[in-house]
């Protein structure tokens, strides 16, 4: 009986399995047959060091998060100290032959480089961001530190065997900043499972007794936008004189108090709802109560590349969208979204504005959208092409010749 293939993935940014994306790659592979293995960082409501969830082993480590320059050189040094041990100790219990490693940061690989060259282990690279323009788009500068960012991302394409990008923005990316060679980069990208995605009945209590209510999920940071977002509720209040709409806000991040401070001072508080992070029944009960759904991602060369999940799962339960303008944001919506000029709060508002005034045009588009997830999008699209990637990543090994030694051939097969 060949024993199953041993996979390890890495991911620092969030735990799992509250990271959609990983979990839904991890218990994928289980269910192909793989034996995985996840490190993961503790956060809020995932503390536990070590767990076996659905035929995953799930390994924790603290991680220290940043707040300061001083802060990320602590947290990524941290982090990568706990990969590496976690890694052993996955090693000596488990074993793997594959490191899958997710970004943010373009570090992992360090810890994927020592296993690779000792043990020959293959190395996957799961791009999740693109960390030189989050960079930009986070301090709004280049500069050293954004060069050097460029050169980690080289040094991970360079080691990756296999690379996985989210879109076919992503793809570009491999194929020229990274060098990849075109067989080797597959598209897996970030679809919502539709048995997680349920539609069903909304709780009309989240309208605060408003008749409207407009959703927004995702992460609270500065390229995020939601101090955008607020403006835009200001002028839709202020301007258009809409105040038969309430806002659910379902997130965290670093800019959470500065956005509530941001809407207590332009005189929505009122308007806006912020709840953190919310377990499923009450993020379902958001969106599928929620009339329209949101996405204030700001212009920067980072969102105009990345797919956002928010704008998926918004499609999968059948949802009209509002947003700014970005290449994959449109190629992800198509007609199921209202598309406003980047950064421009007013034009976002009066998208809102002309949505509420059309229940028609709000059916339609969410059921596009529904379609385009269905016939598209969706994880059963996705799942394959990991697959297809994994088996690409076991055709023959790579392996690294040390100093002044030859790198030995594998067969093809092994």
């Amino acid at each position: 009986m060949t024993p199953p293939r041993r996979v390890l993935i890495i991911v620092e940014n969030l735990p799992v399995p509250f990271d959609r994306r990983v979990w839904a790659e991890a218990t994928t592979l289980v269910e192909a047959g793989y034996q995985v293995s996840v490190i993961s960082p503790m956060m809020k409501g995932f503390t536990t060091p070590y767990e076996r969830i659905d035929g995953v082993d799930v390994y924790r480590h603290p991680l220290a998060e940043a707040g300061s320059g001083a802060g990320y050189f602590r947290e990524y040094a941290g982090a990568l100290a706990h990969q590496f041990r976690l890694a052993m100790k996955v090693r000596r219990e488990r074993g793997f032959d594959v490191i899958h490693a997710c970004n943010p940061p373009d570090l992992i690989f360090i810890v994927a480089a020592a296993f690779k060259l000792f043990f020959g282990v293959r190395f996957i690279f799961d791009h999740h961001d693109l960390c030189p323009e989050l960079y930009e788009a986070k301090f709004g500068r280049k500069g050293l530190i954004h060069s050097a960012l460029l050169a980690l991302e080289r040094a991970t394409f360079a080691l990756a065997d296999i690379s996985i990008a989210t879109n076919q923005s992503y793809r570009e990316i491999a194929l020229t900043r990274g060098r990849m060679k075109d067989e080797r980069v597959f598209v897996v990208r970030s679809g919502p499972r539709l048995d997680r995605m349920v539609i069903r009945p909304g709780d009309s209590a989240l309208k605060r007794g408003r008749r409207y209510l407009a959703g927004y999920v995702g992460v609270i940071g500065k390229q995020e936008g939601l101090d955008l977002l607020v403006g835009a509720v200001a002028h839709l209040v202020n301007h258009v004189g809409r105040t038969d709409v309430q806002f659910a806000i379902i997130g965290d991040g670093p800019e959470l108090a500065n956005v509530k401070a941001l809407a207590k001072a332009k005189g929505v508080a009122d308007y806006m709802d912020f709840y953190g992070r919310v377990d499923d029944d009450l993020f379902l009960d958001a969106l599928n109560t929620a009339d329209v759904c949101l996405n204030s991602d700001r212009a920067c060369a980072m969102n105009d590349k990345s797919t956002m999940n928010k704008i998926l799962e918004y499609m999968a339960l059948g949802k009209p969208i509002v947003q700014f303008e970005t290449t994959e944001g449109r190629r992800s919506a198509g007609a199921a979204s209202l598309y406003a000029r980047p950064d421009n709060v007013a034009d976002f508002a009066l998208k809102i504005d002309a949505l509420l005034n059309d229940p028609e045009l709000r059916r339609d588009m969410g059921a596009l959208g529904r379609e385009r997830v269905l016939t598209q999008f969706s994880w059963a699209h996705s799942a394959p092409a990991l697959l297809r990637a994994y088996a690409k990543a076991f055709e023959r090994r790579s392996p690294v010749a040390l100093p002044g030694r030859r790198a030995p051939v594998a067969p093809v097969g092994e």
